[in-house]
């Protein structure tokens, strides 16, 4: 997924805010599932959450730029994926993370439905 990088994106020095290049990779996630007319959800009450974070900060964007966010699956179980997301200004990685998420229902892990674990694995 590409994304422009905004004025709203950026700290007082030009250069993209930190915390963004998570946001990105949120965005990507969620598109995945928006391309197909679904949503990250098994109806009310479930989705993904986010367990844990690992995450390099390798280069910088800055306004005006386009960024594209590739992901990949690393692991996947019953109620939970690791992905690995990176995300690059041309041919350079500016920033990676993993990301542990973990399907809840009712605010409890659960067996990540069929068409969920197929649409998230197509990356």
């Amino acid at each position: 997924m590409k994304i422009r990088i905004f004025y709203e994106d950026t700290d007082a020095g030009g250069i993209v805010y930190h915390t963004n290049y998570i946001k990105y990779c949120e965005r990507a996630r969620s598109e995945l599932f928006f391309e197909k007319g679904m949503m990250p959800t098994d109806g009310k009450n479930s989705g993904f959450v986010v367990r844990h974070i690992n995450a390099d900060f390798l280069g910088m964007a800055s306004l005006g730029d386009t960024v594209e966010v590739k992901s990949q699956v690393v692991k996947k179980r019953g109620s939970s994926i690791i992905l690995k997301q990176s995300i690059f200004k041309k041919d350079e990685k500016i920033f990676e993370m993993n990301i542990t998420l973990v399907f809840v229902r009712e605010g409890k892990p659960s067996r990540m439905p069929k068409d969920l674990i197929e649409i998230i694995t197509m990356t």
